[in-house]
Order: C-alpha cells, then sequence, then structure tokens
C-alpha cells in the first residue's frame, strides 16, 4: 500500500534550512544526544554516561544542536540542564528510526 502525502513546495531559503538540520541529524553522536534527551532532560555528566562519548565532545555537539534550535539549556548557577526543544525533534528521529527498520516494499 502506498501512501501519499500532500507536501506544500516551500522556498529555497526554507529548503536549505531543512537540509541544514538534517545535517545536524547526520552524526550518530548528534543522535544519541538528542535520543538520551528524548529520554529524560540531562546534564552534560549524564549525557556523557548515557552516550559514552567524550565530555568535550558531548558540549561541542550540544553547542551545535543549540545552534540547530533542537536542544534548550537551563541554567541554575553552575549547572546546566540540557532538554529537547520540543517534541518535534523527538518525532523526526523516532520517525527515522521507524522508517530504517521497515522493510523494502515490493513492487
Amino acid at each position: 500500500m502506498h501512501m501519499c502525502l500532500y507536501v506544500a513546495m516551500p522556498e529555497d531559503e526554507q529548503l536549505e534550512k531543512v537540509a541544514e538540520l538534517f545535517k545536524a541529524l547526520g552524526a550518530t553522536s548528534r543522535l544519541r544526544i538528542l535520543t538520551s534527551l528524548a529520554a529524560s532532560e540531562g546534564s552534560v555528566g549524564s549525557l556523557v554516561q548515557a552516550t559514552g562519548l567524550s565530555q568535550p565532545l558531548v558540549s561541542q555537539h550540544l553547542r551545535l544542536l543549540r545552534s540547530m534550535n533542537l536542544v534548550t539549556v537551563t541554567r541554575s548557577g553552575r549547572d546546566a540542564t540540557y532538554a529537547l526543544t520540543d517534541e518535534h525533534v523527538a518525532h523526526v528521529i523516532s520517525d527515522a528510526i521507524a522508517h530504517t527498520g521497515e522493510s523494502p516494499s515490493k513492487n
């Protein structure tokens, strides 16, 4: 069964932003961080533990994810807690995971 969704043709500027979003999501390390944050918000330290990445690498990826508006940070004194900006981020990732797990259709 083939489902066709209508997607209005966006302007080139918006398509460029979408391409930048997919570039940001194109790294396994960043997807690990985002998947961890989809489960629960956390500090750099908790993300290091959850992902197995080094602290400098997690911090670097978080900077990029914040610049792309995928992650927000809340500060309380010296503590910083990171979270997904909104549920759309989790949906994009879970849809991609579901899509890659699907069997190819037989046409």
